[in-house]
C-alpha cells in the first residue's frame, strides 16, 4: 500500500525500492496488480497460496461421523482406522483419491489420528514367549 502511494506522489520506482528496503520485482508487481486491479483495493485480496482443496468444508466436517461407524460398517475386516482404509471410504464417499500420508493430515486436522493394525506371527506361542 505504502508503494502505490509513494508511486502516486511521482516516487521513482528505485526510489521506493530503497525507501521501503525491499526488492525491485516486489515493487513491480505490486503496482502492477494496484494498476490493472483498479488501485490499492487490489493489493488488499491476496489469493490464496497452492492448490483448492479437493473436499469441501462441509465434506471433511462429516469425515468423523464416516469414521464413527467403525471400519467393518465399511466393508474391513478388524475394528482399527488405517490410513489406507480412511482413503477408501473418501474414495468411496466423495469420489476424491488421497494418498495415505496426506490422509495423516486429514485425519489430525479433524482431531483423529490413524492407527496402526499390531501384526503377529498366527502361529505365535504365547507360553514360549513367556518363559
Amino acid at each position: 500500500m505504502r508503494a502505490w502511494e509513494l508511486a502516486q506522489q511521482g516516487w521513482r520506482q528505485a526510489d521506493i525500492v530503497r525507501a521501503l528496503g525491499v526488492s525491485k520485482g516486489a515493487v513491480s508487481q505490486w503496482l502492477k496488480r494496484a494498476r490493472e486491479g483498479g488501485g490499492p483495493q487490489a493489493l488488499r485480496h491476496r489469493p490464496p497460496p497452492g492448490r483448492q482443496p479437493r473436499l469441501t468444508a462441509a465434506q471433511k466436517a462429516r469425515i468423523p461421523e464416516l469414521l464413527a461407524r467403525g471400519p467393518e460398517a465399511s466393508g474391513f475386516a478388524g475394528d482399527v482406522w488405517t490410513a489406507s482404509r480412511v482413503a477408501g471410504v473418501i474414495w468411496r464417499e466423495y469420489g476424491v483419491r488421497y494418498h495415505r500420508d496426506h490422509v495423516g493430515k486429514l485425519l489430525r486436522a479433524c482431531g483423529w489420528s490413524p492407527q496402526k493394525p499390531i501384526t503377529r506371527a498366527s502361529q505365535r506361542d504365547e507360553r514360549a514367549i513367556e518363559t
